[in-house]
């Protein structure tokens, strides 16, 4: 099964959807930087679908997640969700163990 982290890498090398609960929420995404920040493991996703304490607008939004509270994770197949902005300029994680690169 492997670690969270291990997970949500693994979701980004292989391109999968990974569903998790995360602050008492349902959350379907797609990863695409894991990595940490200040020492803590940290991942930038792409919400597409699920709830979230500030609402999730039409087509998803972008989200950055503290890997000490996600829960419950599955990975599974589907489309690739992704949004608009540069990749290169998020300040969710500043050491990166894994990314998208397209």
């Amino acid at each position: 099964m492997g670690s969270v982290v291990e997970r949500f890498i693994q979701a980004v090398r292989e391109k999968k959807q990974l569903v998790c609960v995360y602050g008492g929420f349902h959350r379907e995404c797609c990863v695409h930087v894991v990595g940490w920040k200040n020492g803590h493991a940290r991942a930038l996703v792409f919400q597409f679908a699920g709830d979230s304490a500030k609402g999730l607008p039409p087509g998803g939004d972008w989200r950055c997640l503290s890997l000490d509270d996600v829960s419950g994770i599955l990975l599974r197949d589907g489309p690739w969700h992704t949004g608009d902005g540069d990749l290169a300029s998020q300040t969710c994680v500043d050491d990166v163990a894994a990314a998208v690169c397209d």
